[in-house]
């Protein structure tokens, strides 16, 4: 099993449990403005502390008055989201890494009768990430097998520097699937880790569909 950075926000008291009760709670989830509100501050939290990982540069600029020595990011890293779901964590790591190139994917759980599923990957679009420090935003890591679709797309010769995976939410199972799955090195940066995945592969208790309560229901 692979060894992975995992980072949780809510083992600290901060706001950011105030934002992801407001998630879960039945009567605030009615407010899609808000929910989506919500799923964006977490993003600009999870980014914040992304920020303290990555690689800076000691420069010097120059203010009205005099010369002062900063440390500045050497290069900002490749945003890559899980559509439609991940749009409101999107733009809050982008409100942060705010120069930084933008990949999207469309996936969605191809389910079976048997109540099995695969990941079906409709949609696939994204800058180059060879040797890059890559954050994948989804919003529920539950099984973990669509970022492990999306890695496998990759191809054998792309490969990060580093994989960041960004979620709101994320199950104990999901973990353990990426570590055993995912071929370079990679951390997990979450707003809570739930009990565990129900018999359909949700997270529990999680928080419900986040694309239907952002967007609204599909048919």
């Amino acid at each position: 099993m692979q060894e992975t950075f995992l980072f949780q926000l809510n083992t600290q008291n901060s706001l950011a449990n105030h934002f992801l009760t407001e998630l879960r709670k039945s009567g605030f989830q009615e407010d899609r403005l808000r929910f989506r509100r919500n799923l964006e501050r977490i993003g600009e939290l999870l980014a914040y502390e992304l920020s303290k990982t990555l690689h800076y540069k000691e420069q010097i600029i120059q203010t009205p008055l005099a010369p002062a020595e900063v440390n500045l990011l050497i290069e900002q890293p490749v945003l890559i989201t899980i559509l439609r779901a991940g749009l409101p964590l999107h733009q809050g790591v982008l409100n942060y890494f705010d120069q930084a190139d933008s990949g999207f994917v469309g996936a969605f759980r191809d389910h079976h009768d048997d109540h099995t599923f695969d990941i079906a990957l409709s949609y696939f679009t994204m800058p180059d990430v060879h040797q890059k420090d890559v954050v994948l935003i989804d919003p529920m890591l539950a099984s973990g097998r669509t970022i492990a679709e999306v890695c496998k797309n990759f191809g054998d010769t792309i490969q990060p520097n580093h994989l960041h995976i960004v979620s709101a939410i994320a199950s104990p199972e999901g973990i353990d699937y990426l570590r055993q799955n995912l071929s370079f090195p990679f951390s997990i940066w979450t707003g809570a880790i739930d009990q565990k995945l129900n018999s359909m592969a949700y997270i529990i208790p999680g928080l419900g569909d986040a694309g239907d309560l952002s967007f609204g229901s599909k048919i």
